[in-house]
């Protein structure tokens, strides 16, 4: 079955000096502010797309390990997943770096680190950014 996700944006102003509201329509969790200097510069309490991309992609790579370990019947207790994003004006994002944490009764490191090499190929969200260079760092808590 498939499923259709929607998030909104409302944007006024220029590139620079403008700002926006991004509604997540679909969850209904909230509206929250961007901006260029958010993107760029600092965050100052908005968000920006690479922050989104960068949440999308650490829950889509964590249900990816998951799934991927409980197949192979070694069940995860806990997975800790951090995606850093890196924008660079002119360049656009430049890379993604994600580290995982986990906790997972009867695997080794180097199952772990197998294990997370694949969901980082396979999830949904790393697919959709083949354009972007994707690093990995994975060990057991």
């Amino acid at each position: 079955m498939a499923t259709t996700r929607t998030a909104r944006t409302a944007w006024e102003g220029n590139l620079v000096a403008g700002q926006g509201q991004v509604t997540f329509e679909s969850s209904g969790i909230g509206t929250y502010p961007v901006s260029w200097p958010s993107r760029a510069e600092q965050a100052n309490g908005k968000t920006s797309p690479e922050e989104l991309i960068a949440g999308a992609h650490s829950a889509c790579f964590s249900m990816a390990l998951s799934h991927g370990l409980t197949g192979a019947g070694t069940p995860p207790t806990t997975l800790e997943t951090q995606a850093d994003v890196t924008f660079q004006p002119g360049e656009g994002i430049t890379g993604i770096h994600l580290t995982v944490t986990g906790t997972v009764p009867g695997l080794d490191e180097a199952g772990f680190v197998k294990a997370a090499e694949d969901a980082k190929a396979n999830c949904p969200v790393s697919q959709a950014l083949t354009g972007t260079t994707i690093t990995l760092t994975a060990k057991l808590a």
